[in-house]
């Protein structure tokens, strides 16, 4: 049996050649040889395989199924016996597919179209993803039972009547519909940020769910903070869930009280701490949300038209000016920042987060292998979702909505 490392270890210099495609039909061939989904990947897999096989020298003959099974000594392998299947469409670093294994679902396809991510992916799941989503034959998806997306929101027309997916033609989402359409998944669960809620003075939102419910599909949707469920991070998110014959209930969410930031915090690391003036709050008030507002880095700011006593609260001031006690939450991570985390006040000091404590609080294990690119880890989980929030609604699907298909 050989083992995924040793694979791997092999490929390595055609990854970085940039043949994603070739080893993406080949690690999805080989991550589904057991179910009848392999044959959408098994001919450019074989091919791939069989051009390379000379340098692999892994095999005697030149046939890839001289390579299976392989033993997947990858952080997050797939169930052995899974209970329902999905893909992973803009899959980043995998913040959907890790809670899904955890509650039984294989996952038959993946697209993400970041380098970095792709290998970041490859490295814990043992599978490259496939690339850029709107040059992809989507005949090679496989049929699924729940369609995952955390897709990026762009702007589109809705003037005049809807024809079709005519309006979001050219935007991402539209490939979505594109996949949904041929493969009628069973389930459709797709994650935005929060300003998806008003965007376009609430258009995109509408035209989002109203080609849904042209699809054939119910749908329910709530805005979700990541602080409700088991993670200090001040994240909210849409969640919008399509099913074929249900309404999805969010009130049964297993939601958990706010946890700290304290708790999650290295005892020991290489920290940055703030060496510059800052000023301390004496009196640090909790925010709703579970912020703490603890005090200000010294720069100069501008204060007219803004109302007196919020001078640093203001938008003109900017997170990473602020700073946050960890008595409380941790503002939502941003992809934007180049640093990707913002100042806290811990035992009387001041510094920022470590890499691993920033997915920490996303709720990735310890285990999860990161890149070494430190700019790029901070992108990847500022673009990431929250696991445990993921996990908690992919439980209420497989109850709610699955269920029945048991019975």
């Amino acid at each position: 049996m050989v083992e995924y490392s040793k694979l791997r270890q092999k490929l390595e210099v055609d990854t970085l050649n940039g043949n994603a495609e070739g080893l993406a039909f080949l690690t999805h061939f080989l991550q589904n040889h057991t179910n009848g989904v392999s044959k959408s990947y098994k001919a450019k897999a074989v091919s791939y395989y069989n051009q390379i096989n000379e340098d692999l020298s892994i095999a005697a003959e030149p046939e890839l199924q001289a390579l299976l099974p392989i033993k997947w000594d990858v952080p997050f392998p797939s169930p052995e016996n899974p209970e329902f299947t999905f893909i992973d469409l803009f899959a980043g670093i995998g913040g959907f597919r890790i809670p899904l294994q955890e509650l039984g679902g294989k996952c038959v396809f993946t697209s993400e179209f970041n380098y970095h991510a792709q290998r970041a992916y490859e490295l814990n799941f043992g599978e490259v993803p496939f690339g850029d989503i709107t040059k992809m034959d989507i005949n090679i998806v496989p049929k699924h039972d729940i369609l995952c997306a955390g897709f990026p929101c762009q702007p589109f027309s809705i003037s005049g009547k809807m024809k079709g997916f005519e309006d979001t033609r050219g935007t991402l989402i539209y490939h979505v519909f594109e996949i949904i359409e041929k493969r009628k998944p069973e389930v459709v669960f797709l994650e935005n940020v929060k300003h998806l809620v008003y965007h376009d003075k609430k258009r995109t939102l509408t035209t989002i769910i109203q080609h849904l419910e042209e699809l054939g599909y119910i749908v329910s949707k709530q805005v979700l903070n990541a602080s409700d469920f088991g993670v200090p991070q001040n994240r909210e998110r849409i969640i919008i869930i399509g099913h074929k014959s249900s309404k999805f209930d969010f009130s049964k969410l297993e939601k958990q009280p706010k946890p700290i930031l304290k708790e999650f915090l290295d005892d020991e690391n290489e920290f940055e701490f703030l060496n510059e003036p800052y000023t301390i709050l004496e009196d640090q008030k909790r925010q709703d949300s579970g912020l703490i507002f603890a005090g200000y880095r010294n720069k100069a700011i501008r204060k007219a038209g803004v109302r007196p006593g919020t001078e640093h609260l203001s938008r003109v001031h900017k997170q990473p000016n602020r700073i946050y006690s960890t008595e409380g939450v941790h503002p939502a991570l941003p992809s934007q920042e180049s640093s990707g985390r913002f100042w806290i006040l811990h035992d009387g000091e001041v510094r920022k987060l470590t890499i691993q404590e920033c997915y920490r609080i996303m709720g990735f294990p310890d285990k999860f292998r990161l890149i070494n690119n430190r700019g790029e880890l901070y992108k990847q989980i500022g673009n990431s979702v929250a696991i445990p929030m993921i996990k908690a609604v992919g439980k209420q699907i497989k109850e709610q909505l699955l269920k029945a298909r048991k019975k």
